[in-house]
């Protein structure tokens, strides 16, 4: 059980940084979502983040850093097709799956060969990192399993007394996790949907296939089956017929657009407009918001499984307890 301690919330780079080379753990911001942070070099800061978030070993974590050129010295080689994506995409929402040299520890890439690598694209994290002598191991600051946090206040609510500092750069700009690709043989594969769409992916490299391996024994960052997920009952699918299985209940809504005329105790709408960049920004806030109301369960709808629209809908399908297509 961690003690609990003082946590401030301010936009102190310094004051991050002296935390972090003390081998702390510190919340900091992405375009994608906040995450837990620490020394991905240093082993006993690395466990920390599985202590703080109660997350398993076994589920790999993504490498932060601050420039393409800096992967070259973390990783044992960069196949043509992945770097063609890193100059194409980073800093940005994509992380590369890339064989590992040893200065990574096996702890970081759950003994795996490879390591989960990516440059954020946020320009608080990249003058914290660069004044950095190590990258930063940082999954999303939540505990684990619950819904990803796109806004400060999110991971005071869940971590505050347990990490020393966080770094407070405003809502984030994307709202879902990176895309995560790497190679089968010469295959450009997709392991975990997010704020990259396929569609991009495949204009810089091609068709792509996509792996999404829902085990309990993951190739990449947040690929198990469950997760994403809110405490209360999330069910999916044509939710005015959902609606009607629950008669009595305080029912939360989750819905794309808000043009499904129904009664319910709350709703959440994405996006007003149908648009799908909002939609994703919003998404896990929403979430997060019906999930802390008084309603008793969750219902939502499917958005359009296009471009960002993919990403979406595949959080969702892990945040759900029924989901029916």
């Amino acid at each position: 059980m961690n003690s609990l301690i003082k946590t401030i919330v301010g936009k102190d780079i310094l004051e991050a940084a002296k935390w972090l080379k003390q081998g702390a753990c510190v919340g900091i911001p992405t375009e994608t979502v906040y995450g837990l942070a620490a020394n991905a070099l240093d082993p006993k800061a690395v466990v920390q983040i599985f202590s703080i978030k109660n997350r398993p070993t076994f589920d790999p974590l993504i490498v932060h850093v601050d420039k393409l050129e800096s992967v070259e010295t973390f990783a044992d080689s960069f196949p043509f097709a992945l770097r063609a994506l890193a100059e194409r995409f980073w800093p940005g929402p994509l992380t590369l799956l890339l064989p590992k040299k040893e200065i990574i520890p096996d702890l970081v890439t759950a003994g795996l060969p490879r390591m989960a690598v990516r440059v954020p694209q946020h320009n608080m994290v990249l003058d914290l990192l660069s004044q950095l002598p190590f990258p930063l191991a940082a999954p999303s600051a939540n505990p684990f399993g619950y819904i990803s946090p796109t806004r400060v206040e999110h991971v005071e609510q869940q971590l505050g007394g347990l990490i020393p500092y966080i770094l407070d750069g405003g809502a984030c700009r994307v709202g879902l996790e990176s895309t995560i690709v790497g190679l089968e043989g010469n295959l450009v594969t997709v392991y975990r949907l997010g704020g990259l769409s396929v569609e991009a992916i495949e204009s810089v490299v091609g068709p792509v296939q996509i792996q999404l391996n829902q085990s309990s024994n993951p190739a990449a960052p947040g690929m198990l089956k469950t997760h994403y997920a809110p405490r209360k009952p999330l069910f999916l699918g044509n939710v005015q017929a959902l609606i009607s299985e629950h008669p009595g209940k305080r029912i939360g809504l989750l819905s794309f657009s808000g043009l499904i005329d129904v009664e319910v105790f709350q709703q959440e709408i994405l996006s007003k407009t149908g648009n799908m960049e909002e939609a994703a920004q919003h998404l896990f806030a929403a979430l997060r918001t019906l999930d802390n109301s008084a309603a008793e369960l969750l219902v939502g709808e499917w958005v359009p499984d296009l471009g960002l629209g993919r990403a979406i809908n595949d959080r969702l399908r892990r945040a759900a307890v029924v989901g029916k297509e």
